[in-house]
């Protein structure tokens, strides 16, 4: 987790709303780790050629989370096009990932879970858009 501190101290901060960047950042750090564990969980289950697409999501969604946590992260002349893009590709990610987990969410927790973590991710990407315009 970035120490919020070190977020709040940056001496030419983007134009980002602050407190609800480093909500996304924390949300995405959350939600890269539940995806990495889901993914090595679906491995191991029985059913594992059902479970394919979630790994595959799973993975994307960590990928893609890890990539706006450091798009965001990086405060000095930001092109708020990138930004945008960036965490609107994240969101995505986040719904695709939660839809394939919550097929699987009334078999396996770690599933159940990683959707929970999934959506509160796409939901504070959702937040920090709305601030960009």
């Amino acid at each position: 987790m970035i120490h919020p501190d070190i977020f709040q101290l940056h001496p030419l901060p983007a134009t980002l709303d602050r407190e609800v960047a480093l909500r996304c950042i924390t949300e995405c750090l959350d939600c890269i780790a539940g995806c990495t564990a889901c993914a090595d969980d679906c491995l191991a289950e029985p059913d594992l050629s059902d479970m394919v697409r979630c790994v595959r999501l799973d993975l994307d969604c960590a990928d893609i989370c890890n990539a706006t946590v450091r798009a965001i992260t990086r405060q000095t002349m930001p092109d708020l096009r990138v930004i945008r893009s960036v965490v609107e590709a994240c969101e995505v990610a986040c719904q695709a990932c939660a839809e394939e987990c919550e097929h699987h969410a009334a078999m396996h927790e770690h599933c159940r879970l990683c959707a929970q973590l999934c959506r509160r991710c796409e939901q504070a990407c959702a937040d920090l858009l709305a601030t960009l315009g």
